[in-house]
């Protein structure tokens, strides 16, 4: 998606505005950690003229911290404060629950990660890759998992933005998106000899969830995952089923300064994003997924942390099965970026987990944080 902030500022044209006002968690002292985590964050929101607004929820139970805090603004317009209940378009950490639940299924024997992807697409599907030359029989699902299948990525792909951009209100379907990657030309790389970060992948993961659940993706994601057992209370395919009742209402988005809330979000939906949810929610998800109780089995977290050689050093960190290795604070984390500033790592030897999020689109939004938590973990103590 970096192409398409590029366009944002060929189309907005025009300054950021500075927004800092607070919204606060709890009633920390001022010596307490939450205090200080607010102090970090509100300094953050301040030094970023670009950020209208930010959440950060911090799970460190031997610091005796579980607390949520807000920064800066819910939308630009009404200036109202954000606050750390609200929800907000988590971008590709989507994947991680795509790939969570392809697991699910592999554990239960109904999808092997070695299969080729022929054997699970749609004919309409497998016949579009053929026909620009992707090896669908050689492809398998464990390429599409970890982005070494060399398939073009449409959200890199301008002529998509562009018609994204002339169009906000259109819907889009996966088959587009697939058809569109394929303008990209010949495939990167041969299956399993490079890496290549790819949206496309995970929509047609999302297809082949749907096909082997025979179930729409948004109750595929829902069922085989079981979000109401680990208490996703807040957490939804946007358009692709109804927010659950209660749930936190989700913040404005913006590209520059143009307001995104009210466009259709197929254009970023199926599979390679598309779920709203809360900062308390992600930490849940990520936490329960590496504490390993999302599996049955203990083999199917090391699978998904099990890094490929071509995608050790790709951009961003190591990237595995839907889920990337970072270090903060001297400790090994696991976790994924999304598009609009939603970031989230679990460190399991403390036992640490942090997500962030900005309601601003931001191109390298895989290295931007990195400051924010090297100050976390000094507050928390990590690595000392």
């Amino acid at each position: 998606m970096q192409m398409l902030h590029r366009n944002i500022h060929r189309l907005s044209g025009t300054s950021l505005l500075v927004w800092a006002l607070l919204g606060t968690s709890g009633t920390a002292t001022a010596q307490s950690p939450a205090a200080e985590l607010q102090r970090v964050l509100a300094a953050e929101v301040a030094a970023n003229p670009s950020l209208p607004g930010e959440l950060l929820h911090v799970h460190a139970p031997a610091q005796g911290v579980d607390t949520t805090l807000a920064a800066g603004v819910f939308d630009r317009v009404s200036g109202r404060p954000l606050q750390p209940r609200h929800g907000f378009r988590v971008a590709s950490v989507t994947k991680t629950f795509v790939a969570a639940a392809i697991l699910r299924l592999h554990e239960q024997g109904r999808i092997g990660l070695d299969d080729a992807i022929a054997r699970h697409l749609c004919p309409e599907q497998a016949a579009l890759l053929r026909g620009d030359g992707y090896a669908v029989d050689s492809i398998t699902v464990r390429h599409l998992l970890t982005h070494t299948s060399g398939i073009h990525d449409y959200a890199t792909d301008e002529r998509y933005y562009a018609a994204v951009f002339a169009d906000p209100a259109r819907r889009w379907t996966p088959l587009e998106q697939v058809r569109s990657a394929m303008q990209g030309g010949e495939p990167h790389f041969r299956p399993g000899t490079g890496y290549h970060y790819s949206d496309t992948g995970y929509v047609l993961l999302g297809a082949i969830l749907e096909r082997l659940t025979g179930q729409p993706l948004a109750r595929a994601l829902r069922t085989v995952l079981h979000f109401d057992r680990l208490g996703l209370d807040d957490t939804y395919l946007e358009s692709l089923e109804p927010a659950p009742p209660g749930a936190a209402e989700r913040s404005h988005t913006y590209f520059g300064e143009i307001d995104t809330s009210a466009w259709d979000p197929s254009f970023d939906l199926y599979g390679g994003g598309g779920l709203v949810s809360s900062a308390r929610d992600l930490a849940r998800f990520y936490r329960a997924l590496l504490r390993g109780q999302v599996f049955d089995r203990p083999e199917t977290l090391r699978t998904m942390l099990t890094v490929p050689p071509t995608s050790v050093d790709s951009p961003g960190g190591p990237y595995a099965i839907g889920i990337q290795r970072a270090t903060i604070g001297g400790e090994e984390c696991w976790g994924h970026t999304g598009f609009w500033g939603t970031v989230v790592y679990h460190c399991a030897g403390p036992d640490v987990t942090i997500v962030r999020h900005t309601n601003q689109a931001q191109p390298d939004g895989s290295f931007i944080y990195r400051h924010l938590f090297d100050q976390i973990a000094g507050v928390l103590g990590m690595g000392g």
